[in-house]
């Protein structure tokens, strides 16, 4: 028992030790326990703070959009989740936000700084929208982000260094904005990015050495730029590079050897730069891979290298305007992914090789094949049957040395849309079988040595709009099935040996608007009254042929008439009447017919800058206004009957019609004795002048531009030196943000007065404004919108871009200056506008204004309309310019293509709409055009001092109608009226008063 109990007793301190033991373990166990959850607490609440931050940044981004069309910022506010706002994406763990895509939005603001603590942050794609300001150095701080877009906004300023501290970025994209300076060197410790695209800014600068060490880099683009300088040896070293853009810059140099070393390579894209030099030999072999070579516009020479068959998967060779020379001996046979072949204006073929086509028929097996562009070389050879096998939609090879026929296989491209053989050495006829290609639309065969008739199955063409085939040898009549291409738009048949009548189904292509040219045949008849219908054609030519009869009235029709030659024919009848509905002609030849009577007074009315009644029948006196008042302009010899005019044009005096009565006794018996005694003299005298008309009516006369080419000179950047004196500051004329105007005058075929606009290129958007304004120009005419003459685009005599814009030139300034004379001498050069012209020039301005927005092909909103942009000619006919801002306006709702970047209008001009982030619309133009009419009749600009503390131009002008209308009067209006009101008629008179009412009522 005892034992028994000890045993118990035992048995209670053992498990008396294990409760304390396990108490012990226990307690040891909770003391790291308790430190860890601590922990773990402390990072839940710095969790918590972070994520808390995050809508805090979204939100600040939001405040900073100021227009936001599609409501998307709507979803972002406090009573949803931001995790699940429009465009934002948070990861699952931590919630936190990872994404921001918010591409093409329509967004305009600014980029908010507070991005930058989106420290969870990977992708930020703000792309196509239009964002502004400078890009925060606070994105330095997302060191997690990988994708970066930026690209088409309006973003300015330095590409921030400190964007180089992301090292995980992969894809950064900053094209098409506004940037300035230098690529940062600093991006060199960027070894992960993949792809580098800042293409189309203002950067400026060499290219980086430290690039090389974008070790991972398969995409580097930085075309549209201002880059100077070589490109770097070290690019050499990015052996995972596959594509290379450095276009549009003003690169020099060579392309390095160690270029060409990267096998992976596929895109070689160097265009429009100063680079020179010879491509290796091996080049397809060292580049297999090569999709596209783009070299064009450089000075590179040599042959085209014939390995360029080992690069299988080459697609496109763009190496138009250099130095090529040789012959074309790529086999093209096995690039069955070919689809580009540009080389235009280079030396290939040198005009020796005789089979210099041959590369043609190795053409035939690219199945992709879509343009071939070898234009303006010396190509030499016939043209092979196996053309007909090429599946290519372009094919241009005018100005060559091609002889030969044509093949009647030609017939079989039945994708082609272009076909350019023009300025070549082609013999035999035009093909029949041209009429297959019914999807043609650009037929040029001009200049060549081509015979026989027009086939009929030309009139299958129904989709042309562009053929020309002057200067050949071609015969027989036009043919009527011309009639049913209703599509185009020039019509060129000059200069061969056609004969009959003109069809009256060519008028029935309401479609003409550049030019009807039928010059230098042999076509007879009379011209039909179908004529008028042309109501959009700019340019008749209808000269050197056999036509007679009188004149159609119904030339009235023709209301875009620019140019009319009738010259060289036997119209009689007198002067045309219809001349006077025709606003817009500005070139009229009537000389070397049988035309009778007096010259109009009207003309002298008529805008009008060239124009020539030589050897007809004129009698009369000629009026010494208008275009009468320049003996350079008008041409009005060989009219005997003529007399009066200015002393220049050398005609004799006119006389009197009625004498008195004590001045024609005398005049009874003088008249019979000179008469009798002059008439053997008289005889003589008119078989000498019959002889002389004859010989002179031979000789060649001044000839209208050639409509078979283009309508505009081709001008260089000499000649526009030459005719500025150097750009000199004498010649300046006028300044702005996208340039400088010049006067000049172009000594070739004349001295012909100009305006030059010289584009700024480093002024953002300037080369866009210059291919927008050569757009519109150039595709739309109207009697009160500048004429553009020409353009000019290429490189100065340091090598740098060169863009310019020539105007016919403006003799009378802008209206800005007209209104606001700043000195005497001004007021000398541009006497004050009275009422009346003021009238006028408005009514231009509108007409100009109206043809914009209603009656183009598709609506044009100038958006800048102002005095500065209103230029007046000799007879004070105000002209619209500067249409580089102008944006053209689809019918469909939200849709617009902009014709160039920039501003919409001019502080004071400018519709108020506008700042609010609306759309163009026509209403902008409105509005611009009624600040114009108050700033015309109160001779105030819309920024006067005057205007201030919610006071505005428009105001002002409220507030005075209509009992004090004459208080906000410009006085100068009311001077000029004093000077021309005498005593008599002073405001106290009754003429004097009814005077001043009918301007106040004017005026209201």
């Amino acid at each position: 028992m005892a034992r028994f109990l000890i045993s118990i007793h035992a048995t209670e301190r053992i498990c008396l030790a294990l409760a304390l033991l396990t108490v012990l373990v226990l307690h040891a166990k909770n003391l790291p326990l308790d430190t860890a959850s601590t922990k773990t607490m402390a990072r839940r609440e710095a969790h918590n703070r972070d994520r808390d931050g995050d809508p805090v940044a979204l939100l600040d981004f939001k405040s900073k959009i100021q227009h936001d069309p599609y409501g998307i910022m709507n979803s972002w506010n406090d009573s949803h989740d931001f995790c699940s706002w429009k465009g934002v994406l948070c990861g699952r763990k931590h919630k936190r936000v990872t994404s921001i895509d918010l591409q093409s939005r329509g967004l305009v603001g600014f980029l908010s700084p507070f991005l930058g603590n989106l420290s969870f942050l990977r992708t930020l794609m703000l792309g196509n929208n239009t964002f502004q300001g400078g890009i925060p150095p606070q994105f330095g701080n997302l060191f997690r982000l990988q994708e970066l877009y930026l690209s088409w906004n309006s973003l300015e300023g330095e590409i921030p260094g400190n964007l180089s501290q992301c090292f995980k970025l992969l894809h950064l994209n900053l094209s098409s904005n506004k940037l300035v300076g230098s690529i940062p060197p600093e991006f060199g410790s960027l070894r992960n990015l993949e792809s580098l695209v800042i293409r189309d800014n203002n950067l400026t600068g060499i290219i980086p050495p430290s690039m090389g060490n974008f070790t991972s880099l398969s995409v580097l683009s930085a075309a549209i730029n201002h880059l100077e300088g070589n490109i770097p040896e070290v690019l050499g070293q990015l052996k995972t590079l596959q594509g290379i853009g450095f276009g549009e810059n003003r690169l020099n140099g060579n392309i390095p050897v160690s270029v060409y070393n990267l096998s992976q390579l596929q895109v070689l894209s160097l265009p429009s730069n100063q680079l020179h030099g010879t491509l290796p030999s091996a080049l397809g072999l060292m580049l297999p891979r090569l999709e596209y070579l783009q070299l064009r516009d450089n000075q590179f020479w040599g042959v085209l290298p014939a390995s360029l068959s080992n690069a299988s998967e080459l697609g496109r060779i763009e190496i138009g305007d250099n130095g090529f020379s040789g012959r074309i001996a790529v086999d093209f046979g096995g690039l069955q992914n070919f689809i580009l072949l540009f080389a235009a204006d280079n030396n290939f073929g040198s005009g020796e090789v005789l089979d210099g086509l041959q590369f043609l028929s190795t053409m035939t097996n690219c199945s992709q094949l879509v343009a071939i562009g070898l234009d303006h070389n010396q190509l030499k050879g016939i043209l092979p049957n196996s053309i007909g096998n090429l599946s290519s939609q372009y094919l241009s090879l005018g100005g060559n040395q091609i002889y030969g026929e044509i093949p009647s296989t030609v017939g079989n491209l039945i994708s082609l849309t272009t076909l350019f053989l023009e300025s070549n050495q082609l013999t035999g006829t035009v093909p029949s079988t041209i009429g297959y290609l019914h999807k043609v639309q650009r037929l040029s065969l001009h200049s060549n040595k081509l015979s026989g008739e027009i086939p009929e199955s030309l009139g299958n063409l129904s989709l042309l709009n562009e053929l020309y085939l002057d200067d050949n040898h071609l015969w027989g009549s036009i043919p009527p099935a011309l009639g049913n291409c209703k599509q185009l738009l020039p019509l060129g048949l000059s200069k061969n040996n056609f004969s009959g009548l003109i069809p009256k189904e060519i008028f029935g292509i309401s479609s003409l608007s550049i030019s009807l040219n039928l010059s230098q045949n042999s076509l007879s008849g009379t011209i039909p009254s179908e004529v008028g219908t042309l109501k959009n054609l700019a340019g008749l030519d209808f000269s050197e042929n056999h036509l007679s009869g009188e004149i159609p009235g119904t030339f009235g029709g023709c209301s875009s008439l620019e140019i009319l030659s009738l010259a060289g024919n036997s119209f009689q009848g007198s002067f045309p009447e219809f001349i006077s509905s025709l606003r817009s002609v500005q070139i009229l030849d009537l000389s070397s017919n049988n035309f009778s009577g007096q010259i109009p007074q009207y003309m002298a009315s008529i805008s009008i800058k060239t124009l020539n009644l030589s050897f007809n029948d004129f009698s009369g006196e000629v009026p010494k206004q208008g275009i009468f008042g320049n003996a350079s302009a008008v041409s009005v010899v060989g009219n005997r009957r003529l007399c009066g005019g200015i002393p220049e044009l050398q005609l004799p005096k006119c006389h009197p019609l009625r004498e008195s009565k004590k001045n024609m006794k005398p005049l009874r018996f003088i008249i019979p004795v000179v008469i009798t005694s002059s008439f053997l003299v008289i005889v003589v005298i008119s078989i000498s002048i019959l002889r002389l008309r004859s010989l002179q009516r031979r000789r060649t006369q001044p000839k209208l531009p050639n409509f078979s080419g283009r309508l505009f000179l081709r001008v260089s950047y000499r000649q526009l030196v030459q005719a500025t004196n150097g750009f000199s500051a004498e010649n300046l004329i006028g300044a702005g943000s996208s340039g400088f105007v010049y006067k000049g005058v172009l000594t070739e075929g004349g001295n012909l007065s100009v305006a030059i606009k010289v584009f700024n290129l480093q002024h953002h958007g300037a080369f866009k404004s210059f291919i927008a304004e050569c757009d519109a120009m150039t595709n739309i005419r109207h009697r009160n919108l500048v004429k553009i003459i020409s353009s000019s685009s290429g490189l100065d005599f340091q090598g740098n871009d060169f863009k310019a814009l020539i105007y016919e030139f403006m003799p009378n300034g802008s209206l800005e200056t007209w209104l606001h004379r700043a000195d005497e001498h001004q007021q000398h050069i541009f006497p004050i506008p009275n009422l009346l012209q003021r009238i006028n020039v408005a009514i231009d301005v509108a007409c100009a204004v109206d043809y914009l927005h209603h009656h183009c092909h598709k609506q044009i909103v100038h958006c800048d309309l102002k005095p500065g942009n209103v230029l007046l000619d000799s007879d004070l006919t105000a002209h619209v310019g500067d249409l580089g801002p102008a944006k053209y306006v689809h019918s469909a709702p939200n849709l617009q293509e902009t014709s160039s970047a920039g501003i919409r209008g001019t502080i004071g001009y400018v519709a108020p709409e506008y700042g609010l982030g609306a759309e163009v619309s026509s209403s902008g133009d409105v509005y611009s055009f009624g600040i114009l009419l108050l700033e015309m009749m109160t001779g105030k600009k819309p920024t006067h001092p005057l205007f201030t503390g919610g006071l505005d131009l428009h105001t002002y002008v409220e507030m005075a109608i209509p009992e004090r209308v004459m208080d906000i009067v410009d006085p100068v209006l009311l001077c000029e009226d004093h000077r021309r009101t005498t005593a008599a008629n002073s405001r106290s008179s009754p003429l004097g008063e009814t005077k001043c009412n009918l301007l106040e009522q004017c005026l209201i």
